[in-house]
């Protein structure tokens, strides 16, 4: 995070603005025709859960990303403190190493109440060292998307010394 922190006041206003953004998303999916009114939720179809689901992440995003754009916080961080508890982010990342930890030769037969310590110990740390992987795969940027920043730093730049809005290496795109 950069060196301007929200106190828990600030970033709990955002975080409702983010929600009621959400909600209103959600709901202008109806106010728009795209579900009828008064459809029962039982009734939705996947597709039309789909709308409902791309509406609230898309209100939840762009509150965040404004909190971001005028707090001038780094966007992904900002999008992605939720506030809530567990954390999604780390709820994925462990979800995302069970079938390897379910690899460890450990006694599944035994609760976890009858392993001794030296088990559970080696359990925990080999958990978390699958957990630590996963969010650190989690947290690096694909080349595609450093590419596309590089591009997009490139242009601010040039924009703020008054120079074209093309990133340098643009120029040596092939021809189709």
């Amino acid at each position: 995070m950069p060196a301007h922190q929200f106190s828990s006041k600030e970033e709990d206003a955002w975080l409702r603005r983010a929600t009621a953004a959400a909600v209103a998303a959600a709901r202008g999916v109806v106010s728009d025709g795209a579900l009828p009114a008064g459809t029962p939720i039982g009734r939705l179809t996947d597709s039309e859960w789909g709308w409902v689901v791309s509406a609230v992440l898309f209100g939840w995003i762009q509150t965040r990303a404004e909190q971001a754009a005028s707090e001038q916080l780094d966007a992904e961080q900002t999008v992605r403190l939720t506030g809530m508890v567990p954390d999604p982010w780390d709820a994925g990342a462990v979800a995302a190493i069970l079938s390897e930890l379910a690899e460890l030769e450990m006694d599944w037969t035994l609760p976890l109440k009858d392993w001794s310590q030296d088990t559970l110990i080696e359990f925990l740390l080999a958990a978390f060292a699958l957990i630590r992987k996963a969010q650190i795969s989690r947290d690096i940027a694909s080349p595609v998307l450093k590419r596309r920043i590089a591009h997009v730093e490139a242009r601010e730049m040039n924009a703020a010394a008054g120079n074209s809005l093309l990133a340098p290496d643009e120029l040596n795109d092939p021809l189709m």
